[in-house]
Order: structure tokens, then C-alpha cells, then sequence
């Protein structure tokens, strides 16, 4: 079971987490569409796939942070990997 101090943790981090995969999905899109624009279908397939697997991660990030109380007030911009 996770302590207080671990919640608010997560509730710092969530924030980010959600922030990063959003970009990351963004950049997935954006180079399926330039490799499908010279030929190369299957790595743009492969990516496309890669951004469908983010949005599902998405969703279970979001439930989480949901579960925790949402992002702790005036943590907001620490940056953890």
C-alpha cells in the first residue's frame, strides 16, 4: 500500500507523464506521415501502431490520476523520468 508521501509523488509526476506521452504521440503522427508520403508504409504502419498503444497508456495515466486527487497544487514543472 502506498503511503501519503508516495500519492503525492505520483500526483506531481502524473502531470508529466500525461505532458510527455501527449508529445510523444504528436511526433510518432507526424513521422508516420512524412515516412507514408515516401513510400515507406510498413515503418509508418509501425508507428501509427505505436501512437495506438500510447492513447490506450494515455487513458490508464489519466485513470490514475484520477485515482490519486488529480495534480498536487504548486508542484507543477519538476520534471522526473
Amino acid at each position: 500500500m502506498a503511503d501519503m508521501n508516495d500519492l503525492d509523488k505520483l500526483r506531481v509526476m502524473l502531470p508529466h507523464w500525461i505532458e510527455h506521452n501527449h508529445g510523444h504521440g504528436h511526433e510518432f503522427k507526424k513521422w508516420a506521415a512524412q515516412l507514408e508520403q515516401v513510400g515507406e508504409a510498413e515503418v509508418a504502419s509501425h508507428l501509427e501502431n505505436a501512437v495506438k498503444a500510447l492513447d490506450a497508456a494515455q487513458k490508464y495515466l489519466e485513470k490514475a490520476m484520477e485515482k490519486v486527487g488529480g495534480p498536487l497544487e504548486g508542484k507543477a514543472g519538476h520534471h522526473h523520468h
